[in-house]
């Protein structure tokens, strides 16, 4: 499970012309999840994500976490995070180590429930579908997590 965490002032996900999640002061989270994840593996990221200090305090150091400065999560899932780039040849990645949908949704929902759990709000894109997602990072602060 891979995520990669933006921060941001305020962050959206648009499907078809409708916003389907939206959050202002907090995360952008695109979560890619891979083949042998498991539950446990949703929950450990989850909690890293809550607890992760990449807000300023006010010394202007990274000391404060989600949970610290009330911020949200806006989780997006995004297979292509998992891709194998590495290929000797040709130019497309591959993408064999992405969790099948079966396996990934229930996956990216137990994450989204266990970010819930550590006391963030969290708003959500819409799994599987074609998404636009808007945000304006704040800092600009990105951070990719590897669970």
């Amino acid at each position: 499970m891979r995520a990669v965490l933006q921060r941001v002032s305020r962050a959206r996900v648009v499907v078809a012309g409708e916003v389907v999640g939206e959050i202002g002061h907090g995360l952008c989270v695109l979560l890619g999840v891979a083949r042998g994840d498991e539950r446990d593996t949703a929950a450990r990221l989850a909690a890293r994500v809550a607890s992760l200090r990449v807000f300023e305090n006010a010394a202007g150091r990274f000391d404060l976490s989600l949970r610290d400065v009330r911020g949200a999560a806006l989780v997006v899932s995004q297979f292509t995070l998992v891709a194998d780039s590495r290929r000797q040849k040709g130019a497309r990645p591959d993408f064999s180590h992405a969790a099948p949908p079966e396996v990934a949704e229930p996956l990216y929902e137990h994450f989204c429930d266990e970010v819930r759990a550590q006391g963030i709000a969290v708003e959500t894109g819409l799994f599987g579908a074609r998404m636009d997602v808007e945000l304006v990072n704040a800092g600009p602060v990105t951070i990719v997590l590897d669970a």
